[in-house]
């Protein structure tokens, strides 16, 4: 057995026995020889074993490694060669000596030991492909390789992702240095392959990648999660036969078993990025100021108030509750010249009817019990800027009146005032109702109507904007998540078939406060339909297309009854057909309550 005899000044000798095909020297502890000298490289030099010659090689560039007093990179040694490894001197020697201490071989817990920085390095914020490189670097000097290859798999294809050289330098066209045979073996067999000699296995040496690439050494072990094929580990060595043994088997198994966990990880983190950057690209593509859609519908939205958001004109905001009319007014205000000035919202369906002209108007001191001082009302806070009337068919008919006549001459009173003030106010209104409607049945002032419905936005439903329900869900998510430091990074593709399938009678209200609740109380990091109380019953029923029809029907007769102030011979002559009809779907109607 040759050794390697280190002659430290002024101490004693150590004889190392070199026994392994490739024996690491260097300043690091998990060298086969480490020899703790300030000029040394952590992993100075290799002294390989080829099966006839002993070769000491230059790992790092920076270290110098000296043969019989002459600077060498690469020479073969003979008996009685005196090395110089930095400082250091030792002897080598064909011929079995003393041995001290015998050379370290690798070990499981070496192994770990790298695992563990490498899951330290997870915990940083370093770039997923440093993180897989430095992955690389361990598996080749754990296996005492001279070049390692990190190989993704991918949807019916292998992408070699990380290549690397002892010398921990990236290996140019690293596809095309792997044994395709070898590597498609691992694959369909799930399980690690030693190959000691290629050029003579029986299997593999007439394999064109080995013949072509002249392979000597080969290891590959897969990296398999829950039996999924994450990739592979495949490291080598083109000038060394019989290098690996099946104890490195063992090791790169116990290795590849803990790193595809640690590269699961770094995947998922590598999604997550993509997936984040992917979602901020595609809000951005649908995003209108505060608001996102690419619905039909929403792009007629947006349409409307570009043209409208520059005038002092009146614009009337409709739609279901939840569909986000503020919003849709502040916008009108950020891209109007009143965009520095206030903008003040007033709920008219919130405020007590007592007390909505005081809120509206401002009173002074006196006018009222309670009255002790002056109070300014929100005409008087919104000058030079934007009123936004929320719910205003909840306005009580007499306020109307004074509504009317402060928006025609742009003067208001306060409640208990003398002095009008003369205000520059821009009003925004917005209803869930259908104010024609209410005109009709005398609850709100025709004159009023015509003066807030100048420009009519109408804000679809939920149920009618398709994919955005998908965005807008994708949006509330990244944001909650990060707000409650929720888990929560997706949805399965379950959830997002249910909640395409839901009506969301609250429209984005309601999916706002579903997705809250789900990031708050979800165990898992993909959001299910169950997290979001969408369970098969939530959707509404399938009908047969008659069942669907006739309930259209009866649901249409009555809308028009209704605007027809109940006058069923005038909704039969607008419907064009006989009263009789109207009668039936009358008596349809009642007949739930018949039946109770």
């Amino acid at each position: 057995m040759a050794t390697l005899k280190l002659l430290p000044r002024g101490g004693k000798a150590q004889h190392f026995a070199i026994w392994k095909n490739i024996t690491s020297i260097g300043a690091a502890r998990e060298n086969d020889i480490a020899i703790p000298d300030a000029r040394l490289a952590d992993h100075h030099a290799q002294v390989v074993f080829d099966g006839r010659d002993f070769n000491v090689i230059e790992v790092d560039r920076s270290g110098e490694i000296a043969v019989n007093g002459k600077r060498k990179r690469r020479a073969r040694l003979q008996h009685k060669d005196r090395l110089t490894l930095g400082e250091a001197e030792a002897e080598f020697s064909v011929f079995s000596e003393t041995i001290a201490e015998p050379a370290a071989s690798g070990s499981e817990g070496a192994v770990l030991q790298k695992l563990l920085r490498f899951a330290d390095k997870l915990q940083g914020d370093h770039p997923v492909q440093e993180l897989l490189e430095s992955l690389m670097d361990a598996t080749i000097e754990v296996t005492s390789a001279d070049k390692g290859f990190l190989v993704l798999a991918g949807q019916g294809s292998l992408e070699v992702r990380v290549a690397r050289n002892v010398r921990r330098e990236n290996i140019e066209d690293g596809l095309h240095q792997l044994s395709d045979s070898i590597l498609r073996h691992v694959v369909e067999k799930r399980e690690a392959k030693i190959v000691s000699d290629a050029l003579k296995d029986a299997v593999f040496s007439t394999a064109e990648s080995v013949i072509h690439l002249q392979l000597c050494s080969v290891m590959c072990a897969p990296l398999l999660d829950r039996g999924e094929l994450l990739g592979l580990l495949y490291v080598g060595n083109d000038r060394v036969v019989n290098l690996f043994e099946h104890r490195d088997l063992e090791l790169l198994e116990v290795f590849a078993a803990q790193a595809s966990l640690l590269v699961k990880n770094a995947l998922l983190l590598d999604a997550l990025r993509t997936d984040n950057q992917a979602l901020r690209e595609e809000l951005e593509s649908v995003r209108f100021g505060e608001l996102l859609g690419a619905s039909p519908a929403m792009l007629e939205v947006f349409r409307r108030v570009q043209k409208v958001a520059g005038t002092s004109i009146g614009v009337l905001v409709t739609g279901e509750t939840g569909t986000g009319k503020e919003l849709i007014a502040r916008e009108l205000h950020r891209r109007s010249q009143r965009q520095k000035e206030p903008f003040v919202t007033v709920n008219c369906g919130a405020i007590p009817e007592n007390l909505i002209e005081s809120e509206l108007f401002g009173h002074v001191k006196g006018a009222f019990t309670g009255a002790v001082t002056n109070h300014e009302g929100k005409f008087q806070v919104a000058d030079g800027g934007t009123l936004f009337l929320d719910e205003i068919g909840e306005l009580p008919t007499n306020l109307q009146v004074k509504l009317l006549r402060a928006l025609q001459d742009k003067v208001v009173m306060k409640v208990g005032g003398t002095k009008p003030e003369t205000l520059d106010i821009r009003v925004v209104a917005a209803t869930n109702k259908d104010l024609e409607d209410e005109v009709k049945a005398g609850r709100f002032r025709e004159d009023l109507f015509y003066r807030l419905n100048v420009v009519n936005i109408l804000l679809p439903p939920l149920r009618e904007r398709g994919e955005d329900i998908i965005v807008l869900a994708k949006f509330l998510l990244a944001k909650y998540a990060a707000e409650y430091k929720s888990k929560a990074r997706g949805f399965t593709p379950n959830a997002l078939i249910a909640m395409k399938k839901y009506d969301w009678p609250g429209n984005v209200r309601q999916l706002e406060n579903r997705i809250k609740k789900a990031v708050v109380m979800c165990e898992q990091t993909m959001v299910g339909p169950e997290d979001l109380d969408l369970y098969p019953d939530a959707a509404p029923p399938i009908l047969p297309l008659a069942e669907a029809k006739e309930d259209f029907q009866r649901r249409y007769v009555l809308q028009v009854l209704e605007r027809n102030n109940g006058n069923r011979t005038k909704a039969a002559h607008d419907l064009g057909v006989d009263p009789r009809t109207i009668f039936r779907y009358l008596e349809k109607e009642d007949e739930p309550e018949r039946t109770a």
